[in-house]
């Protein structure tokens, strides 16, 4: 009898040393999808549907996919996005994920708003997040942030550095959005030297280098010698632009956005990055979902939260007195002494 006990435990244990093989044969590796790598924490599926810069515009698209890859890391979540090529794809690519049964499926950028909104309220159980604006439904997560704020402070950096009393601004659609940025930026500017002439341009689009570089270009010949770009995929042309200019022999600089735009554009063209936290909200509000704790509701970050600032790489090219100054502005902001407008 004790032969055949122990043999029937040896059976049981064999046929669960097969069914766990068979079970980590489920990681998924198919294109923009960050797959399982090893055990499973977690069966959470969290979607991302990019605007039209796409998820490599070394800004902020990329910066939430990065993210996304970190919870996929530290949780086991599937991680998956969806690329829009036109805003026509939006409605179509939110909907693929919240059929799809995804767990949280992120909208990243003001121009998915509107079909967010159509979307939460046609399926009121799904849990959805957006970036960069505000959908007042119970099952949305709304994250913004204080732009103006972090635009400020690399208008100080901009008005204390420039040679030729000219700075300029290219934004991607000329949108409210988009406004704060560079309203910030020049309010930043004229704190520090009110005699600074300030140039916005406008290209009406976030997927467009080449348009980038001509706006750089035009304020370049214009006496311009440092751009701060809010443009998504296009302030690539304004980097490309800078850069060539940089190589001829000019004295000129962009100030990047949203990331630590040196890491990908290098220290020789750019001056500093103001920085957004996408990532950081990303990863917070996706792990929320993985732990169960998932609240819809409206979320801003600003320097207070250190949800935006200026890149800790500014050193390289920014002066210590400058960078000192800059802090200075920040306090002055974090206590309300400053009030930066948004338009």
């Amino acid at each position: 009898m004790k032969k055949v006990l122990s043999l029937s435990l040896s059976m049981i244990l064999a046929a669960s040393v097969v069914l766990a093989g068979c079970g980590n044969d489920n990681n998924s590796n198919s294109q923009g999808s960050g797959g399982n790598e090893g055990a499973a924490k977690t069966s959470a599926k969290i979607g991302m549907v990019t605007d039209v810069g796409g998820v490599n515009d070394k800004s902020f698209n990329q910066s939430a996919w990065e993210a996304l890859e970190a919870v996929k890391t530290e949780s086991g979540a599937e991680v998956k996005y969806l690329q829009s090529k036109s805003d026509s794809e939006y409605s179509t690519n939110l909907n693929e994920f919240v059929q799809n049964k995804y767990d949280l499926t992120w909208g990243i950028g003001f121009q998915l708003a509107e079909d967010m909104k159509k979307v939460a309220e046609q399926n009121p159980d799904a849990h959805l997040a957006i970036i960069d604006s505000v959908v007042d439904a119970p099952n949305v997560k709304s994250v913004t942030f204080a732009e103006e704020q972090g635009s400020y402070l690399v208008g100080v950096i901009a008005g204390k550095m420039t040679k030729t009393n000219k700075v300029g601004f290219v934004g991607g659609m000329d949108s409210p959005l988009i406004k704060r940025f560079e309203v910030g930026f020049r309010e930043g500017v004229k704190a520090v030297n009110p005699e600074a002439k300030f140039v916005p341009t406008y290209t009406g689009n976030f997927d467009k280098p080449d348009q980038g570089k001509t706006a750089a270009a035009t304020l370049y010949n214009d006496g311009v010698d440092i751009i701060f770009h809010a443009a998504g995929a296009t302030g690539t042309g304004v980097f490309n632009e800078g850069l060539s200019r940089k190589k001829s022999g000019q004295d000129v600089w962009v100030i990047g956005v949203d990331k630590d735009q040196s890491i990908e554009f290098g220290d020789e063209i750019t001056l500093t990055s103001m920085i957004k936290k996408v990532d950081e909200a990303v990863k917070k509000v996706s792990l929320e979902v993985v732990n169960g704790t998932f609240k819809g509701g409206v979320e801003e970050l600003d320097l207070a939260d250190n949800g935006v600032g200026v890149a800790e790489t500014s050193s390289a090219n920014v002066p210590e007195d400058v960078l000192k100054l800059v802090d200075e502005y920040k306090e002055k902001i974090i206590s309300g002494e400053i009030v930066v407008p948004k338009e």
